[in-house]
């Protein structure tokens, strides 16, 4: 089985989970709780998703990916997954707090954790396609 598709899908299931987080937040602020809902648990599930792959492919493929630019791209994309990689250890247990919250009804408590969070997992997200694009297609 080949598995170097799956940097690919990764990405991919990091650009979704930008796309319905956003649609996650207009839903929201348009006054439409049940398509939020929808749209929060895409991106969750997508995230999941995502990290569910992403772990299979370091724990399978062996060696190490390496950057190969240079100059500013090199400090660029160091920079970004300096800030990247931590953030997207740290967002994991705030989302799960996040969905206990709102699935309890506690939506003051979730609208205080999400208010940070979102900005953070949409960076996340986003940076994980930049990094992609910056090792494979660049």
């Amino acid at each position: 089985m080949d598995l170097h598709h799956l940097p690919t899908l990764n990405a991919s299931l990091n650009f979704l989970s930008t796309i319905f987080l956003l649609s996650g937040w207009r839903a929201i602020k348009k006054g439409k709780p049940s398509l939020h809902k929808k749209w929060m648990l895409c991106a969750l599930a997508s995230s999941i998703l995502f990290l569910c792959s992403y772990l299979t492919y370091h724990i399978l493929v062996p060696g190490v990916t390496r950057y190969e630019g240079t100059g500013i791209l090199r400090f660029i994309y160091f920079s970004i997954l300096l800030t990247h990689t931590p953030l997207a250890v740290l967002i994991v247990p705030f989302c799960l707090t996040a969905v206990i919250f709102a699935f309890q009804g506690k939506f003051e408590a979730h609208k205080r954790i999400t208010r940070k969070l979102l900005p953070v997992w949409l960076y996340v997200s986003v940076t994980g396609v930049v990094i992609y694009l910056m090792l494979y297609v660049f």
